[in-house]
């Protein structure tokens, strides 16, 4: 029987490039992945296309209004009233308060601006319309 020179084993090497690898693709999967997890709470509504639009960051209420003149705050049905009660009081708590509305394309002109004007004498001072992309 032969014995074995403790001299001619090799430490065992850690490959440590390819651990990495895998880390960073693990990384990347689950950041992609997140993306797609977040749910915004609306209805559909038909909103026009723009070429030049700027998203904005921070919305604190983001209204829909359908062709028919109703409104929904997320995906709720809500009137006027409550609307620019509800959106008054949270206006006073938060200096930065925003409300982005989203409009159908084919709504009445005078409706829209109807409920600018009522959020303006409520006093909600940062508001934008909402669009499709591209």
């Amino acid at each position: 029987m032969r014995l074995r020179d403790r001299r001619s084993f090799q430490k065992p090497e850690v490959m440590i490039i390819p651990m990495i690898d895998i880390m960073f693709f693990l990384l990347v999967f689950f950041m992609l992945s997140t993306l797609y997890m977040v749910n915004i709470k609306t209805i559909p509504v038909n909103m026009p296309k723009t070429e030049n639009a700027q998203m904005q960051a921070r919305v604190n209420y983001l209204v829909s209004m359908r062709k028919d003149g109703t409104l929904y705050l997320e995906d709720k049905a809500i009137d006027q009233g409550t609307l620019l009660a509800q959106a008054q009081a949270e206006s006073k708590k938060n200096p930065n308060f925003a409300v982005v509305i989203r409009a159908d394309k084919d709504i009445d002109y005078t409706q829209l601006m109807s409920l600018l004007d009522a959020l303006k004498g409520a006093g909600i001072t940062r508001f934008g319309l909402a669009s499709d992309g591209k």
